[in-house]
């Protein structure tokens, strides 16, 4: 494997790792290393492409993990790369927005998230997201359907919460 490939990998699997955890750095990257440890410590199935089969690995190892301890608390750092310092009120309401996006993602069950986060912020066919968790295509289009639906109902919540907090 390529260093460009590896780092291509990580960048990917960072992302994923991002949306399963909340953005926990120290779990972000405690899963990314499990991930890669498992990954080059055993042969990659011929039948599937290393990425696919990553996927598949943290994913199992996410939900081993979160079975076995109860979520943190969404922690309140956001990433500084995601807000525009020259706009400052901007800034804060792109700020406001990622925080109720966080939250609401982490209020989808582990399936949902799951999906929206491999179609949505990965960019991944239905099908390789079906080969991923072992689900039909169906399964795949069905959950995210329901995901996006209740993302929005979500946000619109909080939008509406907020709106009252200030009149």
């Amino acid at each position: 494997m390529q260093a460009t490939e590896l780092k291509q990998l990580m960048q990917m699997l960072r992302r994923y790792c991002y949306s399963l955890t909340g953005g926990v750095a120290a779990d972000i990257d405690d899963l990314v290393q499990q991930t890669l440890e498992v990954v080059f410590s055993k042969a990659v199935p011929s039948e599937v492409k290393l990425s696919t089969w990553a996927y598949k690995v943290c994913t199992n190892l996410w939900i081993d993990q979160y079975r076995r301890q109860k979520r943190e608390q969404l922690s309140e750092v956001m990433p500084d790369s995601l807000v525009d310092p020259a706009n400052e009120e901007q800034a804060m309401q792109d700020k406001l927005l990622l925080n109720q996006v966080k939250i609401a993602m982490q209020q989808l069950t582990a399936e949902h998230r799951q999906v929206l986060a491999l179609v949505t912020l990965n960019g991944m066919s239905y099908q390789e997201v079906a080969e991923i968790l072992d689900i039909p295509v169906g399964t795949v289009m069905s959950r995210l359907a329901r995901a996006r639906n209740q993302l929005t109902q979500l946000l619109l919540l909080a939008q509406q919460g907020n709106r009252h907090e200030y009149q």
